[in-house]
């Protein structure tokens, strides 16, 4: 077969180009210019052969296609013909005339004349249901197209690689890579490093290419082309330069020049020939190579084969000696793998002995830490044997010391008894006939928190500072810490309020608040008299001195205040709750003011007390017994007891006291009695 000419290759404008002709004559086409090889326009099913060239694939191929019973119904419509975008079409057409019309079509299905002159298509009166047509992609979802469109596309993709084959040789000189999912592969450059000069010299090659996509069970050979690389086609230096048409499956070969391919007909792809070239009157000889030059070449190209050869040789001599001396090639080998070994083994053994060192430190710490623990532990055990000893030889005196300490007991709580009984005295309060919770104390009256303003504001600032002096040796006697600490002073009394935030009216108050404690102070104390004082400081001052009764009560004696804004009744119940108890009241014992009896010193210095008289909790020799006795027997003597030795006077039944304050005296006491009665019962 003769070899084609080079088609000239065309720019985007279809213009032709001279200068993109190929650097290699067709003789010169040898296996080793073979650089990649591609594929366009992969189809995996045959191309029909009986089509005409250069039409398209439509109804006009198809045998009797104007004769069909649809194009024949048509041809009877009467206007025109349109697309009809409509899902179904229910046009009658005509029953009874169906065989006279074909009878009288032309060879074309067109109704003709009597005269043979075609007449115009007439729509029936009486027909029937035409058969539905529809388009598929009308009312189609989005979704669905691109379903189709996938479908489409998923049918033509494929798995493709290629082999290349030449005569003498069996196996195929080169495999390709598998190229996945594609329909126009590239495949990587080809390496000719395994083939020696004999292959590559060739111009003849046997090309098979092989598809699998998923309609097929497994690989099956698509192509197999044999050719010369002499009757290639050259299209160009590339592929971005070609702009026709390829058919499909076409396989196109990259040569170190360009790219060529073997069309089945060169005719039906060659672009429009150019005007022959103007031959050039010239008498210049163009240079060539010359006869000694080509000799130089093929003594080189001897030169390089006998070295691939001398090399090739030099290669299988050295294959054949370290065949021969394998044996001590893997002894040595598992001499290094041995001494790699060894290695690694004295790395762990140093890095065991490390941490075997450093165990041994934790192991003589962990003993000195231990033999310290046993040494705490013995001495803790010394310590509890003598405390067991000692508290087994005091077991047999821990009654004594628990009746003791009982009777101690007694004697503090009777002594507060009687400290609050005298307080009571001291501070009477009485209650005012015909008004529910009105009372007075020392005979000044004063209003529970709501009525302030209906007593005068000396003598409710009087009333206020006897309550306030009451609340604070009540809370003195009782060992109950007031929250607001009172700073009683007659009508001047104050009461202090060191929990609560103080919030000032400027930031220069403030200031002042934090820096200076003495201004600080002054604000924390609120007054219990309106003389010159806001009012709403006075009616906290009296909150806070309410609290503080009340908490009196909840500490001391766990009693519930049910409103604290009586400050009198709780103060009076305070008093009952206080000198409630088992018993008499004790005695106050002897003694007086050293300042009013000075002269009985000496005796009370030569005065030796009987041991007998300790249980009323007295201190042994205490000259605040005496003193405390002495004031016993000035009060006794004024008039509010009999005065006795023995300070009986307040307890008796009313020496001493008659009229009204007799009446008061035997009503506490019915009081009180109640109460004692309602602890023992309790």
């Amino acid at each position: 077969m003769a070899a084609n000419p080079p088609l000239p290759a065309s720019t985007p404008d279809g213009s032709m180009t001279r200068r993109d002709r190929p650097w290699l004559a067709p003789y010169n086409r040898k296996l080793r210019n073979l650089t990649c090889l591609s594929i366009r326009n992969l189809s995996l099913t045959p191309t029909p052969t009986g089509r005409t060239r250069k039409k398209t694939i439509d109804d006009d191929a198809v045998p009797n296609t104007l004769t069909s019973p649809a194009k024949l119904v048509a041809l009877r419509e009467q206007r025109g013909l349109a697309h009809s975008h409509s899902s179904s079409d229910l046009r009658t057409v005509s029953e009874h005339d169906t065989d006279a019309q074909e009878n009288g079509r032309n060879g074309n299905g067109s109704p003709v004349k009597a005269n043979g002159a075609p007449k115009a298509p007439q729509r029936p009166t009486i027909g029937r249901m035409r058969r539905r047509s529809t388009l598929e992609w009308v009312n189609a979802t989005p979704q669905t197209r691109q379903e189709k469109l996938e479908a489409v596309v998923k049918s033509r993709l494929a798995d493709v690689f290629f082999s290349i084959h030449v005569d003498g040789v069996e196996e195929p000189v080169y495999v390709s890579e598998v190229v996945d999912s594609t329909m126009d592969p590239t495949f990587r450059h080809i390496d000719w490093s395994a083939c020696g000069p004999g292959v590559l010299r060739l111009g003849t090659l046997t090309v098979r290419v092989w598809a699998r996509s998923d309609n097929l069970a497994g690989w099956r050979q698509l192509l197999e082309l044999a050719l010369c690389l002499r009757e290639l086609h050259y299209l160009g230096k590339s592929l971005d330069q070609f702009h026709h048409r390829l058919p499909a499956n076409a396989v196109i070969f990259h040569l170190s020049d360009g790219i060529y391919t073997a069309f089945p007909s060169i005719s039906d792809y060659a672009p429009p020939p150019v005007a022959p070239l103007a031959r050039t009157m010239t008498s210049r000889v163009l240079p060539t190579a010359s006869f000694d030059a080509l000799l130089r070449l093929s003594k080189l190209d001897e030169s390089i084969q006998d070295a691939l050869a001398t090399r090739n040789k030099i290669a299988a001599d050295l294959e054949a000696l370290l065949e021969t001396n394998k044996s001590p090639l893997i002894e040595r080998d598992q001499v290094a793998e041995a001494e790699d070994r060894l290695k690694t083994i004295e790395y762990a053994k140093k890095t065991v002995e490390k941490q075997i060192e450093k165990a041994r430190k934790q192991k003589a710490e962990r003993r000195e830490l231990l033999s310290r623990r046993r040494e705490f532990m013995q001495q803790d055990l010394q310590k509890r044997k003598a405390q067991s000893e000692e508290m087994a030889n005091g077991r047999p005196e821990l009654p004594h010391f628990r009746s003791e300490h009982e009777i101690r007991q007694t004697a503090i709580a009777n002594q507060r008894r009687r400290i609050c009984e005298d307080l009571h005295i001291i501070y009477p309060i009485k209650p005012i006939p015909g008004k529910s919770l009105a009372f007075t104390i020392r005979g000044l009256h004063l209003p529970n928190s709501e009525d302030l303003d209906a007593t005068p504001p000396d003598k409710l600032a009087a009333a206020l500072g006897h309550v306030a002096h009451a609340v604070h040796l009540l809370s003195i006697y009782l060992v109950q810490p007031l929250p607001y600490p009172l700073n009683p002073n007659s009508s001047t009394s104050t009461i202090e309020d060191p929990i609560s935030l103080l919030k000032t009216s400027s930031s220069s108050s403030h200031h002042s608040s934090t820096k200076d404690p003495h201004h600080t102070a002054l604000l924390r104390s609120y007054p219990l008299h309106t003389k010159s004082v806001p009012r709403f400081r006075f009616e906290y001052a009296v909150f806070l001195l309410n609290k503080d009764l009340q908490i009196l009560l909840e500490n001391a004696f766990a009693v519930r205040v049910l409103d604290i804004r009586h400050t009198l009744p709780n103060l009076l119940y305070l008093f009952y709750v206080a000198t409630a108890g088992e018993g008499e009241l004790p005695a106050r014992k002897a003694g007086g003011v050293r300042g009013l009896m000075a002269g009985r010193d000496a005796a009370w210095s030569s005065e030796q007390v009987d041991e007998s008289q300790l249980g009323d909790g007295s201190r042994r020799g205490s000259r605040d017994s005496r003193g405390s006795g002495a004031g016993w027997g000035f009060w006794g003597r004024s008039g509010l007891g009999n005065g006795d030795a023995k300070g009986e006077g307040l307890f008796s039944s009313g020496n001493g006291v008659s009229g009204k304050d007799g009446k008061a005296m035997d009503s506490l006491r019915r009081n009180m009695g109640g109460l004692d009665r309602g602890r023992k019962l309790g």
